[in-house]
């Protein structure tokens, strides 16, 4: 049957099949690869759902950059991490320092601030998916998205909750062996507890640490007493730690968000529907997630560089513990960049969730229908 009269027989009721019309992406323009290349799973096996993802972290980048404002969100959520270090160091400090028996309140007090954060950032998360430009040549609107963002303060409100419950109780699980109930002699594949001591270690070397006075993080008498320091970096090593496991819970419930804001579905439909779509996407998310990964990791590794240069033309600054100006400003202007990359990535993943939730419901649609070519 040749290609025209095959659609005549379909037109005229002769062929008992249907038309096919090539599902493809309708909400974002400028897709970086046709859907219909290859039936249901996108075509290109293993390597072309790793050629997605890092086409969505792509995508992710050009439309930072076609809606520079929405740069907005890197600096709020970088307002919100901070917001959680100053909440952890002032519980570090109330419970250690003033040494005051707080009891379960330590715990309240450390849950209040993880729901607080995770409330903050699921928010913002909205107001990013609202913001996104559906149609080309449409600009972002920030205030519009708050706007539109204020109709789903419950349903975040009670995911946040949730989340934060979760991350909670990972937080315990992760830093207590008992809890665990591991054997005393497992208790060395504690990765979480190797990533504590690496988190600690390196925050307490330069360019993270721009004083290089070891004496800051310790209580001995004489040698400095208890300083600022030594309540601030324990609550920042907390953030950091409660931030890699909010962000695994995150990408973890990748669709929960987009499903409740673009669906309407409600909380439960949306947990459901997102580890649904995630089973069809899962290499495309891994991909797209270990791209944007290796980035962060690229600029932070850059920290050696930084702290062997100082070694190389300084010597005398790191056995005297003090770094010059030049020094102190080359190491302060790295922690910028590094903490700039991060958001600035942070809110690229975001924008790429959008692209492969649009890709994993095109799929989803696709699966309907029994095509024999696009058209």
């Amino acid at each position: 049957m040749t290609g025209e009269s095959e659609i005549t027989e379909h037109r005229f009721g002769l062929c008992p099949k249907q038309p096919v019309v090539c599902v493809s992406q309708t909400v974002i323009d400028n897709q970086h690869e046709p859907f219909c290349a290859g039936g249901p799973d996108g075509g290109g096996g293993m390597s072309g759902s790793v050629r997605r993802g890092i086409g969505a972290a792509l995508f992710g980048m050009r439309t930072l950059n076609q809606n520079r404002n929405l740069l907005w969100f890197a600096v709020l959520a970088g307002l919100v991490l901070a917001g959680n270090t100053i909440g952890q160091s002032s519980r570090y400090f109330i419970s250690w320092n003033m040494h005051m028996q707080l009891g379960i309140m330590y715990d309240v007090l450390e849950f209040l601030i993880e729901f607080a954060t995770i409330f903050c950032l699921v928010f913002l998360l909205v107001v990013l998916f609202l913001s996104i430009p559906r149609e080309e040549g449409v600009s972002s609107s920030l205030f519009a998205g708050i706007a539109e963002a204020k109709k789903y303060l419950k349903a975040i409100s009670i995911w946040s909750f949730l989340l934060s419950l979760a991350g909670i109780f990972l937080d315990k699980a992760l830093n207590s062996q008992s809890l665990l109930g591991w054997p005393q002699e497992l208790w060395k594949f504690n990765l979480f507890g190797y990533f504590n001591s690496f988190i600690f270690s390196t925050l307490s070397s330069f360019p993270f640490n721009l004083s290089l006075r070891w004496d800051l993080f310790t209580e001995i008498p004489g040698y400095g007493g208890r300083s600022v320091l030594f309540w601030i970096y324990p609550g920042l090593v907390e953030t950091l730690m409660m931030s890699v496991i909010n962000l695994l819970l995150l990408i973890l419930t990748l669709f929960v968000v987009p499903l409740i804001v673009l669906e309407q579905k409600t909380l439960r439909e949306a947990v459901a529907g997102s580890f649904a779509l995630m089973k069809k996407i899962r290499v495309e998310a891994a991909a797209c997630a270990v791209f944007l990964g290796v980035l962060v990791l690229g600029v932070f590794l850059m920290y050696l560089l930084v702290e062997a240069a100082h070694g190389i033309f300084a010597p005398m600054e790191v056995v005297s513990y003090i770094p010059s100006v030049t020094w102190t400003a080359i190491g302060l202007f790295y922690d910028i960049i590094l903490f700039s990359v991060v958001f600035v990535v942070a809110t690229v993943g975001g924008i790429a969730v959008l692209d492969l939730y649009n890709s994993a419901k095109s799929r989803q649609e696709y699966r309907f229908l029994e095509p024999e070519s696009c058209l």
